[in-house]
Order: C-alpha cells, then sequence, then structure tokens
C-alpha cells in the first residue's frame, strides 16, 4: 500500500474519534480492564464503548454484548481476548465496521508452527475486511495528546509519559515500555508510543510513516530487530527526510549470510547487520548503539536547531575538559577551528592566562568575572564561524550563586542568535534545566556526549539538504541462467557503461600468443572457466608476460594447474588482457539482499579485502553524489586521493562507475544474484580506469539472512 494511503488508513487507529474495548472488565488489574480505566483517567474525548456479553456496566460505563450491538461507529478496537475468540472477535468487528483493531491476544506466530497458521489467517481476514490491526501480541499504542492509551501495561499508573514531540516505536513490547518509561525519567516527552508486535498488517514503518506525517511529532526513535519489507521501510525513511524529522534508531542483531555465499566476495562480506547499517546510514539515519545514545541523539534533536555547520566552538571552564570534547570532535567528524587572532587577542587581554585558540579555556577566573563567561562567548561568536557552541560550565548549574550564568546569559545569546546550536554542559537542577531547554539550548552532565549530539544534529542537517531525483534505470537485459564465464561478465559490464578492459578470449597456446601480440606486451593470461570463481586459487592467473614463448608457455601451465585442481570444471580455454601495473586496486560489487534487494559494494581490492574488510555499502540504485560519499567512507580514502608522491584517481570516474553499476543491479534485480569486480583499477585523470577481473552469479536459488 502506498505510504499516503496507508496514512489515510491508519488514522481511525493513532487517532480515534471512538473506542471498543472487546474483553472489557471492570477491575482495572485486568488486561481488558485497564484499558478502559486509561482512557477515562486520561480524559480522552471520544466515545468508549466497553464489549463484554455478561455485564451491563462496565467502570461505569454501559457495555455491550458485542461490537455488532454498539449501533455506531467505532474507529478503532481493542481486543483481549484468548487468541481461541480472536477470529469470532475480528468477525464481528468486520460485520460492526470497525476500521481498525488493537490486538493483545498472544498465541501466533510467536508459539511455532500452528501460530504461524493462525496468523496467517488473521491477516487475510483483516485485508478480506479492510480493517487494518496493531499486533498480535503487542503492547499496543499511546497518542499521548489525544489522551489514547491502547496499551494494558500497568506501568503507566506508575507515572504517565510526559507529552512532548518525540515519537517512540519499538518492535518488541517489554523494551518499548522500558524505553517509555525511561525517558519519562529523563524528562522527555512523547507525542506517540507503538509496539508492533507480531506485525500480522501494521509493521514499524507503517507507524514511522504516520508519525513522519503527524505534526505532533518531531523526532521519532525507533528499536527495530528486522524488517520483512525493505522497500516499505526505505520509504518511510525518505518520508521523514522530506518532513525534516530526524530519525534515530537501535537496530539490534549482528547475523551474518551463510557460508554458501562464499564464492563470492561482495555476499561474504555483506553480512544482515552491514546491510542494515549501510541502509540507515543512506538514508540519514543515526544509528544509536544502546538506549543512552538512543535518548540522547533524540532529545538533542527535540530540543535544539540544526547547527548550520561542522565548526564547533568550545569554551571551558577546564583545560581538561576542552581536550576531552576537541578529541571527540574529530572522533565524530565535527572541526574545532581556531578563534580568528582578534578574537584570541580580546580575550588574552582580558585574563592573560586563558587559552584563547579553540576549546577557548577561561579557567575559573569567572568566580572572580562573572561577567567573563558571557563576554567571551560573545568574543568566539563575533570573531568565529561556528555552528554550534558547547560550554564546559562544571557545577554552574546547581549554584544559585551562578544562576545567572546559566539563566540571563545563555537567553541572552539565545536572542541574539536563534538558530544557533548550543549545549551546556554542567550539573543542573531541575530549574535551571528546565529553563536552558525552554530556550532551546541542550543539557548535558558528560561532555562528549553533548559533542556526539552536536555531530548528529549537523549529520541531519547536512541529510535534509540533500536533493534526491528519479533514477532512470536501464531496460533490463536477456541473461540465459546457464555457464557465465568471465568474458561474457566483462561484455556484459561494458555494456551497461562499467569501463572494462580489452580482452580476447584464446583456445590454444597459439592463439594466445596472437591475441597477445595483437593487444600489446605485457599481458596477463587468466584460466576461462564458468566453474572456476577464484582462478588464482586454482594457479589459473599467469601475470607480466612480456612476449610470445611467454604466453605459450603460461597457457599450458595455467590450463593444467586448473584441470589438476578443479576436475570437474569446463576450461574454454584462457582470457588475455593488457597488463595494467600502475593504479590503485578496488573492488566494486553487488549482492542481493534479501531485504533491500540489490546492494553495491566498494573498497580496496586484491586478495585481502576480506581479511581487511574495509568496505562499504548502498543500497541500489543510488546517483553519483551518493557514490562519492560511500567512496570516502573506506579507511583507505587517503590512498584514492595519492600517497608517498603518487597522483589521486579519478574518483569522478569512479563515483560514476559505482551508479551505473547500481542502475544495472537494480533493473536486472530479478536475474542478478552477486556481481565481484575485483579488481578496477582507479587511475588518475586522463587515463583509462577499468574493470580487469570479474564475476557475475546468475539467481538461482534463494537465500536467506535472519533479519
Amino acid at each position: 500500500m502506498p505510504l499516503s494511503s496507508c496514512q489515510q488508513a491508519l488514522g481511525p487507529l493513532f487517532n480515534p474519534q471512538s473506542i471498543a474495548v472487546v474483553g472489557a472488565s471492570s477491575n482495572p488489574a485486568k488486561i481488558g480492564g485497564l484499558p478502559v480505566e486509561y482512557l477515562l483517567t486520561q480524559q480522552y474525548p471520544g466515545a468508549i464503548y466497553p464489549v463484554n456479553p455478561k455485564q451491563d456496566r462496565i467502570q461505569g460505563l454501559q457495555s455491550y454484548p458485542n461490537l455488532r450491538d454498539v449501533g455506531a461507529p467505532i474507529d478503532m478496537a481493542i481486543c483481549a481476548v484468548p487468541a481461541a475468540g480472536v477470529m469470532s472477535a475480528v468477525e464481528d468487528a468486520a460485520a460492526a465496521g470497525v476500521r481498525s483493531i488493537v490486538m493483545f491476544s498472544s498465541g501466533f506466530a510467536e508459539t511455532g508452527a500452528a501460530g504461524v497458521r493462525a496468523q496467517n489467517e488473521l491477516r487475510a481476514l483483516v485485508k478480506d475486511s479492510a480493517i487494518r490491526l496493531l499486533g498480535p501480541n503487542c503492547l499496543g499504542f499511546v497518542n499521548n495528546h489525544q489522551g489514547v492509551y491502547a496499551t494494558f501495561t500497568p506501568a503507566l499508573k506508575i507515572a504517565a509519559p510526559l507529552r512532548g514531540n518525540i515519537g517512540l516505536i519499538s518492535q518488541s513490547g517489554a523494551f518499548g515500555i522500558f524505553a517509555l518509561m525511561l525517558a519519562q525519567r529523563r524528562g522527555l516527552g512523547i507525542s506517540h508510543f507503538v509496539s508492533t508486535g507480531n506485525e500480522a498488517d501494521i509493521e514499524l514503518a507503517d507507524a514511522l510513516a504516520w508519525q513522519a506525517l503527524d505534526p505532533a511529532t518531531s523526532v521519532i526513535l525507533c528499536y527495530l530487530e528486522g524488517a520483512r519489507d525493505g522497500e516499505k521501510l526505505c520509504a518511510a525513511l525518505e518520508l521523514a527526510r522530506a518532513q525534516r524529522k530526524p530519525v534515530v534508531m537501535c537496530k539490534v542483531g549482528r547475523t551474518t549470510q551463510g557460508a554458501a555465499a562464499a564464492a563470492s566476495h561482495t555476499a561474504s562480506l555483506a553480512g544482515c547487520d552491514e546491510i542494515y547499517d549501510a541502509v540507515l546510514r543512506q538514508y540519514g539515519v543515526y544509528r544509536a548503539q544502546d538506549i543512552h545514545e538512543l535518548f540522547d541523539i533524540g532529545y538533542a534533536c527535540s530540543v535544539a536547531p540544526l547547527p548550520a555547520s561542522d565548526a564547533l566552538g568550545i569554551v571551558s571552564l577546564s583545560g581538561g575538559a576542552g581536550v576531552l570534547m576537541v578529541d571527540e570532535a574529530e572522533r565524530v567528524g565535527l572541526s574545532v577551528p581556531p578563534l580568528a587572532q582578534a578574537g584570541q587577542q580580546a580575550i588574552v587581554e582580558r585574563v592573560p592566562f586563558a587559552s584563547a585558540v579553540n576549546p577557548v579555556d577561561i579557567t575559573g577566573q569567572i568566580l572572580n568575572e562573572p561577567a567573563l563567561l558571557g563576554d567571551t562567548v560573545d568574543t568566539m561568536l563575533e570573531h568565529g564561524q561556528y555552528g554550534a557552541i558547547v560550554s564546559f560550565q562544571a557545577v554552574t548549574g546547581i549554584s544559585a550563586q551562578h544562576r545567572p550564568l546559566v539563566t540571563e546569559l545563555w537567553a541572552r545569546v539565545r536572542a541574539a542568535h536563534p538558530d544557533l546550536t548550543i549545549a551546556v554542559v554542567s550539573l543542573f537542577d531541575e530549574q535551571n534545566r528546565d529553563f536552558l531547554e525552554s530556550h532551546r539550548c541542550l543539557t548535558f552532565e558528560e561532555p562528549a556526549a553533548a559533542v556526539r549530539a552536536i555531530a548528529a544534529l549537523h549529520a541531519f542537517s547536512r541529510h535534509f539538504e540533500r536533493q534526491r531525483t528519479p533514477i532512470a534505470l536501464p531496460e533490463p537485459v536477456a541473461i540465459e541462467p546457464a555457464r557465465f564465464d568471465e568474458a561474457e561478465a566483462l561484455r556484459l559490464l561494458a555494456d551497461a557503461g562499467i569501463p572494462a578492459v580489452s580482452s580476447r578470449v584464446a583456445r590454444s597456446a597459439d592463439e594466445a600468443a596472437d591475441a597477445a601480440a595483437r593487444l600489446g606486451f605485457p599481458v596477463v593470461l587468466k584460466v576461462l572457466s564458468a566453474d572456476i570463481a577464484h582462478k588464482s586459487d586454482v594457479g589459473g592467473v599467469a601475470l607480466r608476460l612480456a612476449d610470445s614463448e611467454a604466453v605459450r608457455a603460461a597457457f599450458a601451465r595455467i590450463t593444467e594447474n586448473a584441470a589438476r585442481a578443479a576436475p570437474n570444471a569446463h576450461i574454454e580455454g584462457v582470457l588475455v588482457a593488457p597488463m595494467i601495473q600502475d593504479g590503485v586496486e578496488c573492488i566494486l560489487g553487488v549482492t542481493r539482499d534479501p531485504v533491500f534487494g540489490p546492494v553495491v559494494m566498494f573498497g580496496l581490492g586484491g586478495v585481502l579485502v576480506e581479511v581487511l574488510k574495509d568496505v562499504t555499502f548502498r543500497q541500489a540504485p543510488f546517483d553519483v553524489a551518493e557514490a562519492h560519499r560511500m567512496i570516502r567512507e573506506i579507511r583507505a580514502w587517503p590512498v584514492l586521493g595519492g600517497v608517498r608522491g603518487q597522483p589521486p584517481v579519478d574518483v569522478d570516474t569512479l563515483a560514476d562507475t559505482l551508479a551505473a553499476l547500481s542502475r544495472f543491479a537494480s533493473a536486472n534485480a530479478g536475474s542478478i544474484e552477486s556481481i565481484d569486480i575485483n579488481p578496477f583499477i582507479a587511475r588518475p585523470k586522463g587515463q583509462f580506469s577499468c574493470a580487469v577481473d570479474a564475476l557475475v552469479t546468475i539467481r538461482s536459488t534463494e537465500k536467506t539472512c535472519s533479519p
């Protein structure tokens, strides 16, 4: 279902005007009683219809024998009945015209094969009835601004979540409630909380898309175990980007694909977690490593404006804290540019023993001159082009004596610089913390956490500014699922716009010598067989052959080696190609992920690629700008820029090639399982960068990977 239609269909669920509770109870301690109590105590403004054939009234409300007897429109029904009664309840809901259901009931896919069959029947029934279903086996949801507590967790009786602009979505009910309570303890306001459970119908992506368009939600936090529909998840993430809503995700489960993928470098390197990590990065999601980081970044997004640049200004009362923040800034990709000389001079004239470069350390002199901190911040903002300012203020946040350093100072700075990202690091009392946050200033007790949050905000800022244009795909090519050797692979890729080395097929030693003479010495010979994936492993490669006699001898040697090492392989002959002896060896590849489809890999190539694992991935297709970002992600990126006097490689051609490969992979997703181009020789501008070795695997059997 398109996301726009999905939004319309989910309105009756997440913003219902009337609610029925099937299996309602007069006892608030029971699963069917607690939602009724919540709706009453939260003063839900819509109609509430308890459904229980054994009682006339429940918690002061008229009760009905079944949904059909309500006799009024019902936007959403909460189903709190045992699994055996679920199908009957859903049939009643369909007959009553109920538009959506929240199903607490367990006993479905989480219980095994019989439960999976029952869940499939449930899915078919709600689909036929045009009912949207959240669950089964879920803890429900909370619409905090409308007083909709469609959940049975007793935790919210201890402390109701604060109202705010953070949306929270969790596939795990227990983890989700824990996170919801942790948010309350940290003082973070929630707009919506959604637990998706077994996801028989509504998935995390659906809830994410809903919150992306929800005006009460500014930032979305997600706990994800895995997705079935990668296309839907990516569409929801793109919708959030279009609405300029940051998505922070805690993705758990670091599994890898099976050993059956070992024939392909790309497939063997592309574990499920690596693919998720790449896709989340591609769509601008901040991947939190734990729940504390999830809330640190979510909190920052909910309070502060996004930085206009990556330049961080640091002012501190402690030299050590300043150094700690500089170290963290370098680690997370923020720049800490020095203050202009005029600014440095002004600070040193005021405090001769200050360190005025950046970080600016004015020491504890503020105890004698309280105005010093504010004057220093003004000087930094006047003489430095900073997108964000972080101020380490020790314990001033809990000192009544120094309250003006927390309140008056930063209120004045905010008024003068409404778009500046400001973080204050100190210990705080509640009054000072609330004051700063009301002025859109971040408060942290840990300096490095403040710097990480600012880096995340800047990453979101860059992501939101990226222009995405539709990518035109080529027509798919006709690929026979039969034998596919390297010569055919190079021709196929060349036709797709991936530059490939000139080569010739030779079936005898004389043919090989003749081909080498035509191509020009030195040459390389490689055994040609669709049955041998890695030719060097069987002694099937000969390099730097300088004359015809060397070529003839190599032909005999490598064909004999291959026949001895792989006796069942069908050997076509050899592939003869010019020996390219300069440039940087790269690896370009494609693998088909079961969730996200074709995924492109890039890294430095050669035989050690699987050992070093310095590679990065992107979901296909993508444009040249994304290819450039991809290239710059690998740790060995400086090698491409030229080292030890070597000229830089033609990165533009490399990016064009990756983008072309992504289009080809996407257009032919139904027929190609994987592609390895290893190596692709990247050379300086004006020289021919090209693929010199290629392996294409035709799709035949399904591969699976635990999400």
